[in-house]
């Protein structure tokens, strides 16, 4: 109960401050990232604010605003403030209380609460849509508008639990294999299997659409394939560009009874519809110009899918959603290494594709020895002499490429290439001009986005084979790439602070290699610039998930 000695401040405005000091702060953190978000983490207080999706995502998991009472009560030094815990229990009490279900094969919104049903549907958010009240007191909703009227409720503060069921979608049975074709045994972690049975739901929490949030490298793809194969349906699979699609391929040759005549490819270079169709999300938003009709979103009604899995969330596209909202009625499952959108659309996530269904922090996994543990450094260096004269002259974005594209830091990364020769590394840049110069410097393969497909999957299986140890990545390094022995990354420039682009370019170090030394991941930042307050943005994913941070000079 409340005592001096606990790490944990709730202050009125439903902030939270954790003294990380404290030997209590990773159980309180561990215990707060079920309901709250991380903000800020300096060295010695981090502080969590809950939200109203914090609370709706916890809901939707089925915990209550009293297990959130007790979590905080806890750790805390002091009483919480009443408003806080009645302000929880509110927005608890919010998730359920309109509920979408499918009667007399009809869509209706009901609620225990009717009059506050009719108000909600009065606005001129929800007012715009063909709905209308039924003599029973339910609201019946067109099939096509289950998933606008989800993103207008939770606009308005309601998130809809939505009860209606799924289509069953075209039965196509698969099975998982014990033994993959290279004849490893295998089978599920025990928090593989938890996340499908999540995913899948059971009476008092129906599965069916939602999230599972797990870091790269610890299997979400797996999770996809046993989702896939319990279900036994048709299934259409969204990744973010061709090599991601040719790894789910090959995945799911290696770990199910498919084979290579059921899964279709549907991207850029290949058009096929089959049982288990895996699509570019390029290709969905294709267009011959901006006010043209997307050509390629008839995919999504094509066949009687059974699932809908949507790899790496975070970057689905906007466009995308719309048609999302469209296909309510088929099961979707998204898989994602973080809840962080860049465009700020985590509701309509929730709305559309689902609830978080499960979540693993980092650390945890860390522990069990399913992912590497490793050490997050940055190096700090001046701005090389030939531009600092000039550099407070320059124009805002000007001065930011230059920071980002600092001369400096090609030798910190010839000084680290030459430390860490013998492991795999990966260079990780955003400026195309920058990256190249490093790749011919150091005599190493660049890939960016104008590299052919096959040259790209050409160079990934010679690193994976140990032919070239070293790969330097634009962007498209931030996409899903299985390289499972790359256990070094720098990064010499990113987009912006982007905690979700520095999630993705830590995960491609985090699979165990067979040294078990751990990884490293560097990231050379200019000092005295705008680039040092984008890193310090980046901190916050990393110290979300509980990994030190060093800060290094140059």
């Amino acid at each position: 109960m409340y005592t001096p000695e606990n790490p944990l401040i709730v202050q009125s405005d439903s902030t939270l401050l954790l003294e990380v000091q404290n030997p209590r702060f990773s159980d309180a953190r561990m215990a707060l990232s079920a309901f709250a978000h991380l903000e800020k983490s300096p060295e010695y207080i981090h502080s969590y604010r809950i939200t109203p999706l914090s609370l709706w995502n916890a809901a939707s998991l089925g915990v209550t605003a009293e297990d959130i009472h007790t979590s905080i009560a806890e750790y805390s030094k002091y009483p919480v403030p009443e408003n806080v815990l009645a302000e929880i229990q509110e927005q608890i009490d919010r998730f359920g209380k309109i509920v979408l279900l499918k009667r007399d094969d009809q869509l209706r919104l009901t609620s225990e609460n009717p009059e506050l049903l009719h108000r909600l549907i009065k606005n001129p958010l929800v007012s715009k849509y063909d709905i209308r009240r039924d003599d029973d007191g339910t609201v019946l909703v067109p099939d096509l508008l289950r998933g606008v009227i989800k993103q207008s409720f939770i606009k308005l503060g309601y998130p809809i639990y939505d009860q209606a069921g799924y289509v069953p979608g075209e039965d196509y049975p698969m099975a998982f294999r014990s033994t993959t074709m290279d004849g490893t045994p295998f089978h599920l972690r025990a928090y593989q299997e938890e996340a499908v049975a999540a995913f899948l739901g059971r009476k008092d929490l129906p599965g069916g659409s939602g999230l599972a949030v797990l870091p790269c490298g610890a299997g979400k793809t797996i999770i996809g394939l046993k989702a896939m194969t319990e279900l036994g349906k048709k299934t259409l699979i969204l990744v973010s560009n061709i090599t991601a699609a040719r790894q789910w391929k090959r995945e799911i040759l290696n770990r199910t009874t498919l084979t290579e005549d059921e899964i279709g490819e549907y991207s850029g270079e290949t058009k096929e519809i089959l049982p288990i169709t895996i699509a570019t999300y390029q290709i969905l938003t294709h267009r011959k110009s901006k006010k043209a009709s997307f050509l390629h979103f008839d995919i999504f009604n094509q066949e009687n899918w059974g699932l809908i899995i949507y790899d790496e969330v975070h970057l689905l596209p906007a466009p995308v959603f719309k048609y999302t909202s469209e296909i309510q009625a088929r099961r979707r499952l998204g898989l994602t290494a973080t809840l962080i959108r860049e465009d700020g659309r985590e509701s309509d996530v929730f709305a559309l594709i689902g609830p978080k269904k499960y979540d693993v922090p980092w650390k945890d996994l860390e522990k069990e020895g399913w992912i590497a543990a490793a050490r997050c450094i940055e190096i700090r260096v001046d701005l090389d002499e030939s531009v600092r004269g000039e550099y407070l002259s320059m124009a805002p974005r000007q001065q930011i490429r230059t920071a980002y594209e600092n001369k400096r830091k090609i030798a910190i990364t010839q000084e680290l290439l030459a430390k860490h020769k013998g492991r795999k590394i990966l260079i990780l840049g955003l400026y195309i001009a920058q990256v190249e110069e490093i790749g011919r410097l150091v005599g190493a393969p660049v890939i960016q986005g104008s590299t052919p497909n096959e040259e790209r999957d050409r160079l990934y299986e010679e690193f994976r084979h140990g032919k070239i140890s070293v790969l330097v990545l634009s962007k498209v390094g931030n996409m899903a790439i299985d390289l499972p022995d790359a256990s070094v990354a720098i990064q010499v420039s990113g987009t912006f602070g982007s905690r979700q682009e520095e999630a993705q370019r830590l995960g491609r170090i985090l699979r165990p290699t067979e040294s078990q030394e751990p990884a490293l991941f560097y990231s050379i930042v200019t000092r005295d610039s705008k680039e040092l307050d984008f890193a310090m943005n980046r901190q916050l994913f990393l110290a979300e998930q509980g990994y030190p941070y060093e800060i290094h000079y140059g």
